[in-house]
C-alpha cells in the first residue's frame, strides 16, 4: 500500500465527520435559502433569488445586520482591552496564585449560558444591583436599565468571551524569555517601550486569534442577545430563529443564516490578512 494511499485512508474518518456535521448541512441551508416561501403554499422547489433580494432591499435587514456588527465589534474591543492586560499580569503571576486566577477567569464558561444571562439580566434590570448602586452612590437619581439595550448585550456577552482572549493571549507570551524584558530595561528602554516593542509583537498572534473567536461568537450568539435584547433589539441570530419558528418562513431564515455566515468569513479573512500583513511593520 503506498503512503499516499494510507494517507487517504487514515484522513476518511475525519473527512465523513466534517461531511456529515458541517458540509452538508451548509449545503442544505443554502439550498433552502433558494426555495420560495408563500404563506398559503409554504414551502415550494422554486429556485430563485428572491430571499436574498429581499433582504438586500430591506431597510429592515440592513440596520440588524448593522447592530450585529456593531455588537460584536463592541464586544471584540472590549475583550481586547480587558483580556490583553489580565494575560499579561497573569504570566506574570507565580504559583499557585496564576492558577487560580486563572480558575477565576475561565469561571463563566462554566456556567450555563442561560443561566448565566439571566443573572446578567437581574444585575442590569431597573430595578437590579446596578441601578441600586448608581441611585446609591448619587450618580442618577432615576432608576437605570440597560436591559434592551446594545450596552447591556456587549456587556453580558464580554463577561464570557474576554476569557478565549485572555488564554490565547497567555499561550502566546508563554513562549517568551522574561530575560528580555529585563534586558531591555537595562539599555534604557522605559515600560511603555518595553510593552510596544517586545510584549505586543509576541503577544500578537494571540490577540488575532482571540479577536477571531470572540468575533464569530458574539456575531453568532443567540442566547445572549435574545434575553438582554429581547425581541426590540433584534440581531441576525435572532431574527433568522425568528423567520424559522415564528414565521414559518424557513428559505427567509436560511438567506439571514447563510449571510451572516458569508459576512463573518468575510471579515474574519480579510481582518487576519490586514493584521498579518501590517503588524510586523508597526512593531518592527
Amino acid at each position: 500500500m503506498s503512503l499516499r494511499r494510507e494517507a487517504y485512508l487514515l484522513a476518511a474518518p475525519a473527512v465523513l465527520l466534517f461531511l456529515g456535521i458541517v458540509a452538508i448541512p451548509l449545503v442544505m441551508t443554502l439550498l433552502l435559502s433558494l426555495h420560495e416561501w408563500s404563506s398559503s403554499g409554504g414551502i415550494t422547489a422554486t429556485i430563485q433569488l428572491g430571499n436574498y433580494r429581499e433582504v438586500f432591499s430591506d431597510s429592515y435587514f440592513a440596520g440588524i445586520f448593522a447592530r450585529t456588527l456593531r455588537i460584536s465589534l463592541a464586544t471584540t474591543l472590549a475583550c481586547i482591552l480587558l483580556g490583553v492586560p489580565e494575560a499579561y499580569i497573569l504570566r506574570r503571576m507565580r504559583e499557585p496564585w496564576r492558577s487560580v486566577m486563572m480558575v477565576v477567569i475561565i469561571g463563566p464558561l462554566l456556567v450555563s449560558v442561560v443561566s448565566r444571562t439571566l443573572g446578567w439580566a437581574l444585575i442590569l434590570s431597573g430595578n437590579g444591583l446596578l441601578s441600586k448602586l448608581l441611585l446609591a452612590l448619587g450618580l442618577t437619581g432615576t432608576p437605570v436599565s440597560l436591559m434592551f439595550t446594545e450596552a447591556g448585550v456587549v456587556i453580558a456577552l464580554t463577561h464570557v468571551l474576554v476569557p478565549f482572549v485572555v488564554l490565547s493571549v497567555s499561550a502566546s507570551l508563554g513562549h517568551m524569555d522574561p530575560s528580555i524584558e529585563r534586558a531591555a530595561q537595562s539599555l534604557g528602554a522605559g515600560q511603555f517601550t518595553i510593552f510596544r516593542r517586545i510584549v505586543l509583537p509576541q503577544a500578537m498572534p494571540g490577540i488575532l486569534s482571540g479577536t477571531i473567536v470572540v468575533f464569530t461568537l458574539s456575531a453568532s450568539a443567540f442566547a445572549t442577545p435574545a434575553i438582554i435584547g429581547g425581541r426590540r433589539l433584534k440581531v441576525a441570530a435572532t431574527l433568522a430563529y425568528d423567520e424559522f419558528l415564528n414565521t414559518l418562513n424557513w428559505p427567509l431564515g436560511a438567506a439571514i443564516a447563510v449571510l451572516l455566515l458569508i459576512g463573518i468569513v468575510l471579515l474574519v479573512v480579510g481582518w487576519n490578512r490586514f493584521v498579518e500583513r501590517r503588524y510586523i511593520q508597526v512593531f518592527s
